[in-house]
Formats: structure tokens, C-alpha cells, sequence
């Protein structure tokens, strides 16, 4: 088992950090394109780029824990709320040798789990009334482990770039455009038709390929915090039979909004069937991973 989780860690932390270096090369095509179509040095955009990411980034880095927790109505509790509750989350954070978090709870049916906060001294763990209902202590420890995982694997920090970089390369696409459109272009006979046909075609294909992208990271960022979970309880079981329960429940959150649908340990806008745009991989293909650490076979396949 221990070999599985931390075979798994690896070859998604290697994923993560190579999918936001594609998104950074998407970034650079981009101005590339730009400037080409409009006929001037595309380095001018290079600053103006680079700073509206980094303000971008600060801003979802630094107030994530308040946005999040505002958009989906969770409430911070303390320990004489939610005694078992605050136990749990304790032995697995003395276990991470991580900082204790917040705990919060949101009032909602729908069982569903959430970390965010720009660092461990500054997380927060929300669980709906749902999920504290429904499943059993070993089972909130394993989600606990999870949420924590995020925590230690500054998931929040990733995910803002990663979300960022994608609404950057939305914003370049759009300017491109209109300054192309409405008369920006400076007509040269030594433009390349054919350099000029690639910068239209990144034009249009790059904020689309953005959004695989960043899709791409949030499901093996959710992977990684299966993983780094296992090793923090070293039980699978509890996990497993966690994700088991999701699978089973057709309910979702009532605040589903697209922006935070990332932060859910099951997303409550991916489907039942796989699609690329899928914030989280399937709790099915979750659940065989977590088998396989137990020595159990796959099911559903």
C-alpha cells in the first residue's frame, strides 16, 4: 500500500506542474498571436499580461477562505458545536503534522466536503449537515484526511493560477479580437499569411484548451488529495467507503456555482458520464484506486 499512494502522489504532483506549465506556453502563443495578427511587437503585452495574472492570482489566494465560505453559506462552529466532529479533524491534522483548520458546517442535505484558505495556518474545513448524517466516524475521518491533503498540498494556490491563467488567456482573446476587428491591425506587405492563419487559430483555441486545462489540474489535484490522504490515516477503507456513499447519493449542493465547484470533494456540476471539462475525476475510477491500495478488485469495470 504504501508504495500506491506514494506512486500515486507522484505521478500527480508531475502531471500538475506540467499541465500549468502548458497553460503558461498557451499564455506566451497567445501574445505571440496577438501581436502577429495586429502587426506590432507582441512583448509590449508581456507586462500588462503578467500583471493583470498576478493581481488575479493575489486576490484569489489571499481571500479565498472568505469568498468561498460567503458563497457557500458555511458557518464556522467550535469545538463544543461539534465535539466528534472537532475530534476527527484533530487526529487527522496531529497526523498531517499540519496546523489545526477552522471547522465549518453548511446547512445542507446533500452530503459534500470542502477545504480552502491560502495556507495551513489559515484553512478551513466546511462539511454539510448532509454528509455529517449520512456516514459513519471512519468515513468522516477519511474525508477529513482529504480535505487536509488540499490543505497540505496548497491545492488553493494552485487552483487560483490554474483558474486565473485560463481567465487571462479568455481576457487576451477577446482584446485580440476586438483590436483586430475594429481596426487595430496595421496592414503590412510583409505579413506572413501563414503565421497569420496560426495566430487566428490560437486565437480562437487557446481559452478553450485553458478550460481543459485547468479542468485537467483540479482532477489531479483531487487524485493527489486521495492519495496524501491514505498516507495520513494509512486506511484506504475509510475513504473508500466515503466515495462509496457519494456514488450512491443523486442529491447535490444547493450552491453550486461554477466557481467554487472545484473545492467540493464530489463536484455538483459534473455529470454521471466522463467529459473533459469535469472538475474531478469519476468516483468510480477514485474508488478502484483506493481497491487497489486495499488489494480488492476493480468494480464496475
Amino acid at each position: 500500500m504504501a508504495v500506491s499512494f506514494r506512486t500515486q502522489q507522484k505521478t500527480n504532483q508531475r502531471k500538475t506542474w506540467f499541465l500549468l506549465g502548458t497553460m503558461f506556453v498557451a499564455v506566451v502563443l497567445m501574445i505571440w498571436a496577438i501581436g502577429t495578427i495586429l502587426n506590432f511587437q507582441a512583448y509590449l503585452l508581456v507586462p500588462i499580461a503578467v500583471g493583470i495574472s498576478l493581481v488575479g492570482v493575489w486576490t484569489s489566494y489571499w481571500k479565498s477562505d472568505t469568498l468561498v465560505l460567503a458563497m457557500t453559506h458555511a458557518k464556522v462552529v467550535q469545538h463544543e458545536d461539534a465535539p466528534q466532529l472537532y475530534n476527527i479533524v484533530e487526529e487527522v491534522t496531529m497526523a498531517a503534522g499540519l496546523p489545526m483548520p477552522k471547522v465549518a458546517i453548511v446547512d445542507d442535505p446533500a452530503p459534500n466536503a470542502f477545504a480552502t484558505g491560502r495556507d495551513p495556518e489559515h484553512a478551513v474545513i466546511a462539511f454539510t449537515t448532509g454528509i455529517l448524517r449520512v456516514m459513519d466516524r471512519e468515513q468522516l475521518q477519511g474525508i477529513a484526511a482529504h480535505e487536509m491533503a488540499h490543505v497540505g498540498n496548497r491545492d488553493t494556490l494552485v487552483m487560483a493560477v490554474a483558474a486565473t491563467t485560463a481567465g487571462l488567456l479568455a481576457v487576451l482573446a477577446d482584446m485580440g479580437a476586438r483590436m483586430a476587428f475594429f481596426g487595430g491591425r496595421n496592414n503590412n506587405s510583409n505579413n506572413n499569411p501563414i503565421a497569420q492563419i496560426v495566430s487566428i487559430v490560437i486565437l480562437l483555441l487557446a481559452p478553450v484548451a485553458a478550460l481543459l486545462i485547468r479542468a485537467s489540474i483540479s482532477r489531479k489535484r483531487e487524485s493527489l488529495a486521495d492519495a496524501t490522504a491514505v498516507e495520513f490515516t494509512r486506511n484506504p477503507n475509510g475513504l473508500r467507503r466515503a466515495l462509496e456513499t457519494l456514488a450512491g447519493d443523486s442529491t447535490v449542493v444547493q450552491q453550486k456555482s461554477t466557481a467554487v465547484a472545484h473545492v467540493w470533494i464530489e463536484s455538483p456540476l459534473d455529470g454521471k458520464s466522463k467529459s473533459m471539462f469535469d472538475t474531478h475525476p469519476p468516483l468510480s475510477d477514485r474508488i478502484n484506486i483506493l481497491r487497489e491500495m486495499e488489494g480488492l478488485p476493480p468494480v464496475g469495470q
